[in-house]
This record gives C-alpha cells, structure tokens and sequence, in this order.
C-alpha cells in the first residue's frame, strides 16, 4: 500500500511543478521595480534633450567659428561628413510613443503632445534632410513591421514638414485659447518642459519662427513650394501665426551647475583654453564692421598687445586664423600668441556660461529681413535688420542706446595664476560704443537688392556664433555667405562639402533602398560633395 501510495502522488507533483513553471521569458525577466510604461512627459523632457545642438561641437568648426590649433584635441576638416548626418529616428520614435501614452492618460485628439509632436517631426525629419538630401519618412517609424523603408524625396519631405508646422500652428491656437479642449489627466496637461516651463504660447511662437526658418532654407526653390505665399502669411498675420517678439521669447538651452555645466568652464580651462583660437572667417567680419561684440566673445592678440605694444581694445589687435591653415603652421602660430583666442572670461568663468539658443529671436529678425529683400513679402527689411543687430548687441550686454556709452571689457591676463573663475585674472578695460556711429557705416547701414541681402547675411552669421548648431552652414551653402575659406586644414584645397553621407546604419540595414537613393540623386555614389535638390 506504501509503495502504491509513492506512485501516485509522483506524477501529481510532477504536474505541480509543469503548471507553476508555464511563464512566459518577459514574465520572467520583468522587473517589477522599474516602470514598464513611460508617461507622455518623460519622453517629452528626453526630446527636449535631444534638440539641443550645444556648443563645443563639430558643428563651430564647420560654421568657421573658431579652430583647434593642436590635433590631439581635434582639427578643422570637414573629414566628419563621411562619418554621416545626425540620425533621430530613434528620438522620433520616441515622439510617436509620447503621443501614444498622452492618448492613453487622458489627452484628446487635440492635446498638447500631439500638437508638439508635429513639430517635434518636422524639426527632426527637415534637419537630416537638410544634412543628408532624401530620407525615409513615410515608411519610418514603423518598428518590425518595416525595418527597410524607401526614401521619400527631399521635396516632399519639406513639404510635409511645413504642413506639420502649420497643422501645429493650428492645434496650439485651439488649446490656447480653450486649455480645457486638451481633455482630462496627465495626457492633457504639459510638464517636463526645459525650455518655456510649459507654455503654449511659448511654444506656438517658436513653431512658427521655425516655419520662417524653414522657409528661408527653401529659397531656392519658390518655383516647386508656396514658399512666398507661406513666408507672406506668417509675416502679415502675426494673429493666426504668432512669432518670437524679443529675446525673451528665445528656445534656448540653459545650464545648471553642479549637474549640467557649460561644455566650457573654469575644470576644463587648462586642458583647452589656449587649443583653440578664433576664427578669421568670424573675427575678420568683426574687425572689418569695428563691431564692440569682438571684445566680449575674443580676447587680443597677445603678440600684438605684449611685443608689439597695440592697444588691446584696438580692432587692429584681433586675429582669427584661417580655417584653411596647415595644423601645423596654426599651432605654431598659435604658440606665439600670434591669434585672438576664445574670451576666457565669457566662456570660461563660470560652469553656467551663456544659454545655447536653439531658434531665437535675432535670426528670425534676419531671416524676415531676407524674406523681405527678396520680394516674398511687403515690409520694411532695415526695420527687422536692425532689431536682429541690436538683439545680439543686449544679448551680449553691450548698450544700443542713442549717443555714446561704455561697457567693460575683460581679457586674460598673462601670467594669470587663479584660474578663470577669479576676478582678479583679468585685465578690465572701458570700451566706449556708439550706436548711430557704428551703423552709419557704409559696410552696416541696410541697402536695398544684393547688397542688402548680403548685410543680412553676415550680421546673421555674427549673431548666431556659437548658437542653432549648423544653422551657420547651411545659411553658407545656400548663399555663399559669408565667405568659407578652404586649404590643407580644411582637408580639401578647393571646395567646402555640400552634404553629410548617410548614416552608416543605412548602407548595412537597409542597402536596397539606400542605394536607390544615392542612384537618383547623386549618379549611385555617397558624396560629401553631392548636390541635393535644394541647392539646385
């Protein structure tokens, strides 16, 4: 009877333990401390992160903002567009399921995360177009259902881009004027934003200054897209299409110490503080104007101050190299104190330096005055040019009050043993500015036609250094404004790239479409030095 008894209950047991053990792998292996589903407003502050296109960057060096001058820590080649364009489709996945989970919390067709989701698309979609020419969009983001999608073209990415934008425009207009339209919960409420704190009407501002920015980048090509009439539109109803009106109103990227510092602050100093100078490319056009912003954003020749015995507050005393320089030759030269460095005390002192801006209100006064010079909409072009000049002039500090004023300018002092962060390692010097002076000169004061556009263009360029990452370049590209220089140090004798290759990701994933694309654009071959459709 024992014995029989051992029979039975063995395959019950058996049974037991077959059941408990029937759970899946994700069963498993979930950890059911770590939340499984994200909230709309993580993903959304993750986003915001990923916008950012901060100093220190690649992005300087190909504006021709400033240089390395000692290639341990880097050169000025253009090498890097080989390496390929910026790739956010996994950021852009992460907008898809933002809108997800604020549908799914409470948030209405019309909520804020769908309205900021658009712009989020035509923000991220249109800058890799801009890099890269023709990019998937219409079959992206479709996860395991297409992990080879075909390349939409470069014109009908803008074009659904600006569509974005508008419907955007839109949807912010509604919830802004009825918050309660939004719907109910955590889905229909924005947080987590890094930017404007939350504000819609922040935000339906910047939507639209990035509609003129894109507009702009489209210049040539008013023949295939209503560019004009969109340009007209936003301009002339400033009702339907809010825009940036001061500085204020500016996407900018702020740091906070001690868990966000500046990429340039006093623990980096010694390592780069003397490895890059500035630029000839930012500092000529500087030089040439008298321009007072040299002398918050460059530090003196110390060659020509120190052996030389210029005045340190003399235009003639500032140096940019020339981007096309031998490595070689600029760091010698750079070792002599023969070029005008970075000013330490602007970017060095603290571990906060100055808000990155992103898309701000200087460039959107300039790209109005573009839009303007050439006929897209009626408007006085001198009136937004000087506001974008006087803009950067108060970013800066410096006074653009009527008569003469003074402002302090600080430069390093030689031989300075405290460090950036002290006081008493700069030199202070009285520096008297003078609005009416400086902009009645000739190479300032607004002109109509080609002139005037070129103005436009290179107090655009001077009001952007360091800020809206390749927004410097691009401008260039389009315009051959202001003049790029090349030379051994650019790494090509003759010709600054037109493009960024593609991702490498593309030419492994997804070779058959890739391609494709290389084939109807740029005779099969991806070329740093290729034309995209619209440069033609």
């Amino acid at each position: 009877m024992k014995k029989i008894f051992r029979i039975l209950i063995l395959p019950a047991f058996a049974l037991l333990t077959v059941t408990g053990c029937k759970k899946s792998f994700e069963d498993l292996t979930k950890n059911n401390n770590v939340p499984s589903v994200v909230p709309a407003s993580l993903l959304f502050n993750g986003i915001l992160n990923k916008m950012a296109d901060l100093p220190q960057s690649s992005n300087e060096i190909y504006s021709q903002y400033y240089l390395y001058n000692y290639d341990y820590y880097g050169n000025n080649r253009y090498d890097g567009f080989a390496n390929g364009g910026d790739n956010y489709y996994n950021t852009l996945k992460n907008v898809v399921v933002m809108e997800q989970r604020a549908a799914a919390t409470g948030g209405a067709a019309i909520n804020p995360y769908e309205a900021l989701g658009k712009f989020f698309r035509a923000y991220f979609f249109s800058k890799m177009s801009l890099e890269e020419g023709d990019i998937p969009m219409k079959q992206a983001l479709q996860g395991i259902d297409n992990l080879t999608p075909a390349y939409d073209s470069q014109k009908d990415v803008m074009v659904q881009s600006l569509a974005w934008l508008e419907d955007a425009n839109a949807d912010l207009t509604k919830l802004i004027a009825d918050p309660n339209s939004g719907g109910t919960g955590v889905g229909a409420a924005l947080s987590n934003d890094i930017y404007f704190g939350n504000d819609l009407a922040k935000w339906q501002k910047t939507v639209n200054s990035f509609h003129i920015r894109l507009l702009l980048a489209l210049s040539k090509k008013t023949a295939d897209i209503d560019v004009k009439a969109q340009f007209a539109a936003i301009v002339g109803n400033p009702a339907k299409y809010p825009i940036m009106t001061s500085s204020d109103d500016n996407l900018q990227y702020k740091f906070v110490a001690p868990s966000n510092y500046y990429p340039q602050n006093p623990d980096n100093f010694g390592q780069n503080g003397s490895r890059q100078n500035s630029s000839a490319t930012y500092i000529g056009l500087l030089t040439k104007f008298k321009d007072p912003r040299v002398f918050v954003t460059a530090e003196p020749s110390r060659y020509l101050v120190d052996t030389l015995k210029q005045s340190p507050t003399s235009f003639d005393s500032f140096v940019g190299a020339d981007p096309g320089l031998d490595l070689g030759v600029m760091y010698n030269n750079a070792t002599l104190q023969r070029y005008s460095f970075i000013n330490r005390k602007h970017f060095y002192s603290t571990y906060i330096g100055e808000p990155s801006i992103q898309i701000g209100y200087p460039e959107l006064m300039f790209n109005i005055a573009e839009g303007i010079n050439r006929g897209w909409a009626t408007g006085n072009a001198e009136t937004y040019y000087i506001n974008g000049i006087q803009a950067s002039y108060q970013y800066y500090g410096i006074p653009t009050v009527a008569g003469s004023s003074i402002f302090s300018a600080y430069f390093y002092r030689p031989g300075a043993t405290k460090g950036p962060a002290d006081q008493s390692s700069y030199d202070v010097f009285p520096v008297t500015v003078n609005w009416t002076t400086y902009y009645a000169q000739p190479t300032v004061k607004y002109a109509d036609g080609a002139t005037g556009l070129t103005q436009i263009l290179q107090q655009k360029y001077l009001a952007l250094f360091r800020h809206s990452g390749l927004e410097s370049y691009f401008t260039y590209r389009r315009t051959g404004v202001p003049t790029f220089t090349t030379g051994p140090g650019t790494g090509n004798s003759s010709r600054i790239p037109t493009r960024f290759e593609y991702p490498q990701s593309e030419r492994t994933v997804n070779a058959t479409n890739y391609k494709a694309a290389l084939t109807s654009q740029f005779g099969g071959s991806d070329d740093i030095n290729g034309i995209m459709w619209l440069l033609k």
